[in-house]
């Protein structure tokens, strides 16, 4: 038997949430962000859409594209709240559940013999009614088409794609639309002519392979409808983290190291909660002019204090040539461990 996979993504969240507690808000452009100037949209309504402003653009541009749109800072508690008691439907629906973010997730109902459109209707009359919100709903076989199809006519949709629509279905798409093909990928095959699915489904599979390795295989099965990934029930976590926006450009060293410090000790509080440590330490920082660069250290042995953190990230910053003024700096964690771990920490004697 097939699998049926449904797929749900919450519409414009942060903003239906913020509308949704300010009833006044309803009908205007609000976007949520950083409400300065540095900041960066996390998300917007579609009226403040319709101007043209997206996620993760700087809010400086969103002010240019949409003057009038209410700008508003994120209450992430809040949305944390609101997502649990929409999670909670799902669960009482299906427990296999993958969530991919606070506001989205794949859920496999493979094994409920209802017809999955009355399933999928059900989940959205419940957070509709039970919450107040609208989320998008996309109905298929495997996980890559649910997710396309949750996308086709937002907000408040449902779509179906079954097999007999593939890969026609498909054609018209630009082939930013396909899992797997980041911004780099798309540029490289428009520079070959290539701008629809259809355009890319010509090629032979050798081209796919010379292009993006193995995983070209991936993308000419993908577009195929083939995709044989399974919904994963529950996930390791895969890292922590903590960035900052600054209040102004800077390469000034001291208040660069002021920041890791902070973040060290925010960090390394996280993995001792969470009874972990972790052994791969990543410094990432934004330029002026919106370059992102990172590097990464990984070690011998685990550590989770909040001193080896900081001496780890410190010495990154001290090897990265800072040749421009940095905008944002961010340190994260990888390659954790969960469990008590005796280590010695590097400030030992």
């Amino acid at each position: 038997m097939d699998s049926r996979i449904i797929h749900v993504d919450m519409d414009a969240f942060f903003a239906s949430v913020e509308i949704l507690d300010n009833p006044r808000l309803k009908g205007k452009p609000v976007i949520v962000g950083g409400t300065s100037n540095r900041g960066v949209v996390a998300t917007c309504s579609y009226e403040a859409r319709r101007f043209g402003v997206k996620s993760a653009m700087p809010i400086f541009m969103a002010k240019e594209l949409c003057p009038n749109a209410v700008f508003l800072k994120p209450r992430f508690g809040r949305y944390k709240d609101i997502s649990n008691n929409i999670f909670n439907i799902f669960r009482s629906i299906t427990p296999y559940i993958e969530p991919l973010s606070i506001d989205e997730a794949y859920l496999d109902v493979s094994h409920i013999k209802q017809d999955p459109v009355d399933i999928a209707n059900n989940i959205k009359n419940r957070v509709r009614n039970e919450i107040g919100l609208t989320l998008s709903v996309g109905i298929s076989y495997n996980k890559f088409l649910a997710k396309l199809a949750s996308d086709w006519n937002k907000p408040n949709g449902l779509k179906i794609i079954n097999k007999d629509m593939v890969p026609k279905i498909l054609f018209p798409l630009p082939i930013n639309k396909i899992y797997g093909l980041g911004s780099k990928s798309v540029k490289k095959l428009n520079n070959i002519g290539i701008f629809t699915v259809e355009e890319l489904y010509r090629l032979p599979e050798d081209i796919f392979v010379e292009y993006f390795g193995k995983f070209g295989h991936e993308i000419y099965d993908r577009i195929r409808g083939i995709d044989n990934r399974k919904v994963i029930t529950s996930r390791e976590r895969k890292s922590i983290g903590k960035e900052t926006t600054l209040r102004t450009d800077t390469n000034d060293f001291i208040e660069l190291k002021e920041y890791i410090k902070e973040f060290s000790s925010e960090i390394s509080s996280i993995l001792k909660n969470r009874n972990f440590s972790a052994r791969t330490i990543t410094l990432k920082i934004k330029t002026a002019s919106f370059m992102n660069h990172t590097k990464s250290r990984t070690l011998n042995i685990y550590i989770n204090e909040e001193k080896d953190l900081y001496k780890e990230a410190l010495d990154i910053l001290e090897g990265m040539e800072l040749e421009e003024k940095i905008r944002l700096i961010g340190l994260s964690v990888s390659s954790l461990k969960e469990g008590t771990i005796e280590q010695m920490s590097f400030w030992s004697k």
